[in-house]
């Protein structure tokens, strides 16, 4: 083998080793914002036209960076029938946004750096303040990543290190609820 086909086959397995990850079947690119990332998820369909209904597309496209812990469509599903046309209605914009917000942390949080940070605290949990001024907390269970919200209820992080070029995106299973 030559040696620049050498070099060019380790250079293409290191960056694939490095992608990131393909979310609702879609490539998501880290030269890509939160926003320009996640309207091209099927898996993120609703989280998408309650961010636009919340005007916090500018927000989610600003320099951050931005720790998301963005929920799947099934997870918006899961909520008492009726909710989420509750909160999509304008009379409702303020509450849309606190249950957005909530799922926002600043700064650019790995998934390793996460569960390091659980581990490594007194409790088991590290504790969050989201956009929003409310509390989410990230556990290790197993070799499983739960972020749970004040409330208690745990959401499991279905897919870690969604890098943006303004912050990272968790895949989350289920909607963080705000007190």
């Amino acid at each position: 083998m030559k040696l620049a086909t050498l070099t060019a086959t380790i250079a293409l397995a290191a960056s694939a080793a490095f992608a990131n990850p393909m979310v609702g079947g879609a490539p998501m690119l880290d030269t890509r914002n939160i926003v320009e990332n996640a309207v091209n998820s099927a898996d993120h369909t609703t989280l998408v036209a309650a961010v636009q209904a919340a005007d916090l597309v500018d927000a989610l496209q600003g320099p951050g960076p931005l720790t998301v812990f963005a929920p799947v469509n099934a997870a918006f599903d899961a909520l008492p029938p009726g909710t989420v046309d509750t909160l999509l209605q304008p009379e409702n914009k303020g509450m849309l946004q606190k249950v957005l917000t909530a799922h926002v942390v600043a700064g650019n949080l790995s998934g390793a750096e996460l569960m390091r940070r659980a581990r490594a605290s007194a409790d088991g949990f590290f504790h969050m303040e989201t956009l929003s001024g409310d509390a989410l907390s990230a556990q290790m269970r197993g070799r499983t990543l739960w972020i749970y919200d004040e409330s208690g209820n745990a959401g499991r992080v279905t897919i870690s290190d969604v890098n943006q070029s303004n912050g990272v995106i968790h895949v989350v299973d289920t909607v963080l609820v705000p007190r």
